[in-house]
């Protein structure tokens, strides 16, 4: 390898894209055309960096299948920033496969990266740590390394192990500091802020207060009686009951445990979970089916008494009763989470995130692009769609991918 890709190689591994394109901007040959689609990646023409590296894995001849497959993991790498997600997984797990053949043990390490990444942003957390589980990150240099970190910190954040994640990004900021690639460590430093923000609401008695990740992770192994806005279940230490696919029950569940230990009114239920200005007969003996389904639903955790007024929740023991609710509650929630990254998702990449079809994600889009909280850009297979940061918006315990007990 020429003296010209060599320099070029180091400057990309340094971060200084432009000095890589000086050396070979003019080049048409393989190496050259690798070397220039990952350097317009860092400058963020993902585009550019796409047809690049797809004209370098052709350049390459049919000897060279190493090379080949490290344009594939940089192609990997692009599709996972652009929030491709339909980009074939598969090719990924062939490419690395073919690395490790090779003894390129770096760049083997770098593509499972990438697929723990892949699975961590759809919430396969539990698919992430078998992946993780087979990961040797010690060849990886400290660009690699400060990622990997990043990829162990997101999966403590979902799994609400906040100690863990703290030292995960203690880590990763080492690394990048190594890396001294300034971006990098920007971006170490923005991510871990997750920790010191309001993560959720407290509400109880009448009163509310904010929670930050490490309260939350306290208050859902203290064994209170959590109904959890978040995730639409309603918990209690390891016992968990999910109600995420019957919005009623976990709508008159919510008002029950905001009301306790008093008795939340029959009026108060039938407007919150049926939105009944005006209640009749008809209404009335709705609400005594749902309650009754309810009370099935919840009888490992709670009882629910009927009152001269209404209806109380009385858990089993002497537990408190909560509501965890996010600081910041609007319509389709779940997807600003999503958004709320900074990146641009496609429709179809939100749906595969949040395993949810294409044309409710789209009507959910629209809805948000008319209160002016997303926008979009392109046109057709090329739009994307997008949010300013939100200071201080719910995007942990949104996002896709269980949580402790789930």
């Amino acid at each position: 390898m020429d003296s010209l890709i060599v320099a070029a190689a180091q400057a990309l591994a340094a971060g200084d894209a432009l000095g890589a394109l000086k050396r070979v901007a003019l080049r048409d040959d393989a190496p050259a055309l690798a070397i220039r689609g990952i350097a317009m990646a860092q400058l963020g023409d993902l585009v550019r960096a796409k047809m690049l590296l797809k004209s370098a894995a052709r350049a390459f001849g049919p000897r060279e299948a190493v090379a080949r497959a490290r344009c594939v993991v940089a192609e990997a790498e692009i599709a996972l920033v652009s929030r491709d997600l339909g980009w074939p997984e598969k090719a990924l797990e062939t490419a690395r496969v073919a690395l490790e053949r090779h003894g390129d043990r770096i760049n083997a390490a770098h593509a499972r990266n990438l697929q723990i990444r892949r699975l961590l942003l759809v919430g396969h957390l539990d698919a992430a740590e078998r992946v993780l589980a087979k990961l040797d990150p010690s060849p990886l240099p400290p660009a690699a390394r400060a990622s990997h970190e990043l990829a162990i910190a997101g999966i403590a954040i979902r799994r609400l192990r906040i100690e863990p994640a703290r030292a995960a990004f203690k880590r990763a900021a080492e690394a990048a500091g190594k890396a001294g690639i300034p971006a990098l460590a920007i971006e170490v430093r923005d991510a871990a802020r997750v920790l010191d923000a309001p993560a959720a609401r407290l509400l109880a008695q009448g009163s509310e207060r904010l929670l930050s990740l490490d309260e939350v992770e306290a208050l859902l192994s203290s064994g209170a009686l959590v109904v959890d806005a978040c995730r639409n279940v309603v918990r209690s230490g390891g016992d968990v009951v999910s109600l995420a696919s019957r919005p009623v029950l976990f709508a008159l569940a919510r008002v029950l445990a905001e009301t306790a230990p008093a008795d939340a009114p029959r009026a108060l239920l039938l407007s919150r979970a049926f939105r009944a200005r005006h209640a009749d007969e008809s209404h009335r003996a709705r609400l005594r089916v749902e309650v009754g389904r309810l009370r099935a639903a919840l009888e490992p955790l709670a009882g629910i008494s009927a009152t001269a007024r209404g209806f109380a929740l009385m858990p089993h023991g002497s537990r408190d009763v909560v509501v965890l609710a996010p600081p910041v509650e609007v319509e389709n929630a779940w997807l600003l989470a999503l958004l709320a990254d900074g990146e641009s998702w496609s429709s179809s990449a939100l749906s595969i995130a949040l395993s949810t079809s294409p044309r409710t994600v789209q009507r959910a889009l629209d809805a948000l692009a008319a209160d002016g909280r997303v926008q979009s850009v392109g046109n057709g297979r090329a739009r994307r769609w997008m949010m300013p940061p939100v200071v201080g918006f719910p995007t942990t315990l949104l996002l896709p991918g269980p949580l402790p007990s789930d």
